[in-house]
This record gives structure tokens, sequence and C-alpha cells, in this order.
């Protein structure tokens, strides 16, 4: 059994054993400040002082008082502190109630006053510890660290300045904030003022000379980061930000240690997504989760986000032993999360797959398992088709034989009017799940999930434009009018646990990726991120399309229509499904050529098929499966 008494909280134990002594001495000479009767006096001998300090200490101890640390009190723990105090004082009551103690009984005023003395000082100590603790002396108040100005004077504000205040190993002392809310102008958070709105970040900049801007507004917009690193850089200050809303939902609790380097990811100028992901995420507590391609970007965030919300067994499966490796190491060891099972294996082996559900038996499985480069599917279509749409097959047959609830499957914006084989190998494996899904004798929910690129995913050009930069250039650009979607890796994830949630039988989803951003206006952004200037210091070079590559996409295809979902940012495509008979067929003439080698007879195939694909003529849209 826990002890009730932290081992290294004894201290307390020891300061609360004189405060609870100091409160009946005093409660007896507040009562009788005239002259205390004799025949009270052995109330106040070492015997019933002790016993008073040996019944309250255990419900003290009982009512955890000391599982906490004096420098964190919160109110919740006051509000504890008061609840314990007055068990304690009913405890002495009673005992000095039912047993002899003494032949005159305590006046009803002694043990009133004790008990608010007893309150105070017990209360009081603890806030003391932790102003003492918390605030710098009046000396030191802007001499430790960096002198940092904070943007946004909420409640992650506060906390962040709270921390620094409380922990000098971050290096840092708050001197002012800024929020946008006139009416919190020269008010105080922790002490320190705050001195205007962020349109008078030059003006204090200037005023103050912060060592560094701090921005402290998860919720903030890319354009409003923008505009905050654009005034400081150009005043040579550095700034560093809190991670979004959806980073923030995955990440550690102490605020001021996420604190970072902006990056294009912030000032991209897309709306964050806000997302309950607890809510939303219901249907995998407790349940048996298989991720598929668990060792990429979204997958190994699909796993972070997943062990988190407490399922009972969470399969990792990839091929790419290296990638699971570091995905079931951090799960385990890191986040200290036992319930992760690493599998080395294919999805391209039905025999692996079957051995796999056959053990684990997973209720819910999201398939991220693909390969995604559009250049390198191009110069091998062979395998982007056996892994692409035979291996979303085989996944998917496994599922529906072992009786999973759930099967969502990871798409691209590169399946609406796919010209690539990368797209066509994925536009495939839409179809399948959305034939699978409007079988009425099969009881597993399928759903694919479309969106575009993945900020800071592997290959994709956030990294490629970071090396380049790093090299001091130049930075290559296919072209100056090529725009893409893009997407953060845990807004990405949290929406895709989020259609799983929503969906029906067959459905295809589409995230919302805002406005498409021009490739040349990333590179300038990281370019000025880096702290160069573009096409002076750091040249941007035009080299032209990759084979396949298409200068705009789309997220909706044609002859596909979009309807709203339950969530703002996702919407649901609706569009006559393909004939589960005569896809059947065609998968058995690409299995064939898949394994006969025929590299040109495939390509010319994949673009029969996706060009003309034979639809059900009768069609009613099914709604989600209760």
């Amino acid at each position: 059994m826990r002890s009730p008494v932290n081992r290294h909280s004894i201290w307390q134990v020891g300061v609360d054993a004189l405060l609870v002594a100091a409160a009946w001495w005093l409660a007896w000479s507040l009562r009788f400040d005239q002259g205390r009767p004799r025949y009270y006096d052995r109330y106040l001998e070492w015997p019933i002082v002790l016993l008073v300090v040996g019944i309250t200490l255990p419900v003290f101890a009982l009512s955890g008082f000391y599982n906490r640390w004096w420098r964190y009190v919160s109110t919740r723990d006051m509000w504890a502190a008061l609840r314990g105090v007055v068990l304690a004082l009913i405890a002495v009551f009673l005992v000095f109630t039912l047993f002899d103690i003494h032949l005159v009984a305590v006046p009803r005023g002694v043990w009133f006053i004790d008990l608010l003395l007893c309150m105070a000082f017990v209360a009081g100590s603890r806030l003391l510890a932790r102003t003492i603790i918390e605030r710098p002396l009046p000396g030191r108040i802007v001499s430790r660290g960096k002198e940092a100005v904070i943007v946004g004077a909420g409640d992650a504000g506060q906390l962040v300045v709270k921390e620094m205040q409380r922990s000098p190993a971050l290096g840092y002392t708050p001197i002012g904030l800024l929020d946008d809310d006139p009416r919190k102008r020269n008010l105080r958070l922790h002490g320190v003022r705050v001195l205007g709105t962020t349109a008078d970040l030059e003006h204090v900049i200037r005023d103050r000379r912060p060592d560094e801007v701090l921005i402290a507004i998860p919720t903030a917009s890319g354009d409003v980061r923008a505009r905050i690193f654009e005034t400081a850089r150009a005043l040579d200050v550095p700034v560093k930000t809190l991670p979004s809303l959806s980073e923030l939902v995955s990440g550690d609790a102490d605020l001021a240690r996420q604190l970072r380097p902006v990056e294009v990811e912030d000032v991209l100028g897309r709306e964050p997504v806000e997302v309950d992901f607890a809510a939303i995420s219901e249907y995998l507590t407790g349940e048996v989760v298989l991720v598929t391609g668990a060792g990429g970007s979204i997958g190994s965030e699909l796993c972070r986000q997943i062990a988190r919300i407490g399922p009972a067994k969470l399969v990792l499966l990839d091929h790419a032993e290296p990638a699971l490796f570091e995905i079931e190491r951090e799960l385990v060891r890191e986040r200290g999360f036992r319930a992760a099972a690493a599998v080395v294996g294919d999805v391209r082996d039905p025999v692996k797959l079957r051995q796999v559900f056959d053990k684990y038996r997973p209720c819910v499985v999201f398939h991220a398992a693909a390969y995604k480069h559009v250049a390198m599917m191009e110069a091998n279509p062979i395998e982007a088709v056996r892994n692409n749409t035979l291996g979303t097959r085989v996944v998917a047959d496994a599922a529906v034989e072992y009786g999973a609830k759930r099967f969502v499957l990871v798409s691209t914006d590169k399946a609406a009017n796919p010209k690539t084989v990368m797209g066509q190998s994925k536009a495939l494996a839409e179809w399948i799940v959305e034939t699978w899904g409007h079988r009425a004798e099969v009881t597993t929910r399928f759903v694919a999930v479309r969106f575009g690129n993945v900020l800071g995913s592997s290959g994709s050009v956030i990294p490629i434009f970071r090396r380049q930069i790093a090299r001091g250039g130049p930075v290559t650009v296919t072209h100056p009018d090529m725009t893409r979607f893009f997407m953060t890796i845990p807004e990405a994830v949290q929406l895709i646990v989020q259609a799983g949630a929503i969906g029906g039988r067959g459905q295809v989803y589409v995230l919302d990726m805002g406005e498409p951003v021009r490739i040349v206006d990333l590179a300038e952004k990281m370019i000025r991120l880096s702290g160069k200037e573009p096409g002076r210091e750091i040249v941007i070079d035009f080299i032209g399309p990759a084979p396949g590559e298409k200068l705009h996409e789309v997220l909706v295809g044609d002859g596909e229509t979009v309807t709203p979902s339950r969530h703002p940012k996702i919407d649901l495509i609706t569009r006559p499904p393909v004939d589960t008979e005569w896809l059947e067929g065609e998968l058995a003439l690409l299995e064939r050529l898949v394994e006969e080698g025929e590299t040109l007879e495939l390509v010319g195939e994949l673009r029969r098929l996706v060009g003309e694909p034979r639809r059900e003529v009768a069609t009613v849209e099914p709604g989600p499966v209760p």
C-alpha cells in the first residue's frame, strides 16, 4: 500500500506540527485574553498539545497534504487543505468529546478560533512558500537570463510567465506583455505589465530592447505570427513561439519549455484546426488498434496520438525496421506506453497480414502504408501498384475476414483527377474502400481520407529547402506558378481520427486544406526565417516540373460533389460507386501484370482504368452507420 506521506515531505510534516500546536495555543490565548481560568491549564500542557498534533497530522496525511509540492500549490490544493483542516478538527473534537481527556470541556469559542487559525496557518504557509520560490528578489527582477516580451496575455501567456518566474533554469525574465484585447492594457499578470497590443510591438522593442520576442498564442493564425516575426526581424530581435493548438494536443504540459524558433509551418497563413481530440477518439479507447506504415510521418504521429487515448493494444506494422524501431522505442521508453506491439511485416504479404489479424484481432485499422513520391513511382509503376493498390486490398480483405469494426485509408489529393502512377494507384485504393463499404453483408465501416501535402513529412519540400538553405543555396523550385495544399502532421492526424469517428459505409472524405500555397512563396519565407534575404543572399532556381507533376493540385475531382460533414474542416465526397465485380476483375488483371513485370502494359492499363471506370447506374448515397 502506498504511503500517504512522501519521504521527501517529512519536513512539511514537521512544519505542520508546529503550526497546529501554535494554532491551538493561540486559540486559547485569544479566547481568554483577559486571563485564563486555571482549570483550563491542562489543555495547554505538552501531552494534550501532542495529542492534538498526533490526531491532526494523520488526517492531514490521509487528505493528501504530503503528496503535493508547495511550490506548485494551486487553488484546488487550497480547498483540499481547508477540507483537511476541518476534518482534522472534527476528529480532535470527537476524541475530546468521547474520551475523558479532562473534567472541563473545551469552550466552543476555542474550537472556532482554532479552526480559523489552523486554516490560516496551513494555507498561508503554502502560499508563502510558493511566493518565495516563484518571485525573484526586487533587485533581480530583470537580471536573470534573457529579457523577453511575451505576445499573448491569455491562459498560455500567464502560464509561460509563471513558469519563467518559477524556473530560473529556463533563462528568461519576462519584462512585458502584449495583447490585442485593449481592455488588458496596463493590467499585470504575475507582476508583469501588459504594455499594449501587437500594433505597438515595434515601439515596445525600441523602448524596452528585449533579447527575444515570444509568441504565446497557440490559436494564432499564420498571418499574425508572420506579422510579429517580420516586425521583430526588421529590428534584429529573435522570435520564438509556442506550437499551434494541434501540436500542443500531443505535447508536454509545460508550455514554457515548448517555446521554439518560428518555423515556416507557423507563418503559412492557415487558420488553426480546432479538434476536441478526446471526444472524437472515444471509439479507440480500450480497443485493439492497428496502424500500417507506423514508422512513416503520418503513421508515427497517428501512433503517438492514439497512444494518448489509451487503447488496449496498439499494433505497429511496418516493413522498414529502423523507422519501426524508433517509434516503438519512443512510445514504450520515452512516453511510457507499454501496450505497443511492433511487427515487422509487409502489407503486400497476405499470409503475414492474416497472422497479424489472427493474433491481435484489431478493432480499428488505420492504413497509412503507401509509396508517395510522384517521380519515384513514375519510375517504378509496378511497385506503386503492388504496394498502394494491391497492398490496400490485402489489408482490407483481412479487416473484413477478421471482423474489424472500422477501416480508415489515408489517401491523397493526387487521387483526384490522377495523371500520375502514384495518384492512379491511390485512386484505385479509394475504390477498394468504396466497394467494400457498399457491400450490405460487410459490417466493417470503410472510410478514406484525402488530403494534400504534409509539412515536414519525409521527402516533402520543407526538409529539402532547409538542407539547401543550410548549404547557402540555391533553393530549387520547379515552377514560379506551382501551388500545393499544405497541412501540419498533427492537424492531418487529428482529422484522420475525426473522419474515422464520423464515417459510414465506403465514404471518401476530404480535409479542408485552406488556400493553396505558391511553392516559391514558401521558399522565400523559409529563406527569411533563416535570417537571409531571398534573391540576394540565397538564390532561387527554377528547374521545371518533375515527370508527372501538375502545376496545381485539386482536392476534388471531376464528377465528384462535395457536401458538408459534421466537422467544419471535413467534407464528404459523393460520386457514383464503382461496380464491384468489374473492379475485382480489373484488380486481378493488374495483379497478373505486376507478377509478370509488364511495366508498359501496366501503365497503359492503369490509365485506361482510371479514365473509364465502370460505375453503378442506380446509386443511393449511403449514410453514416449508427
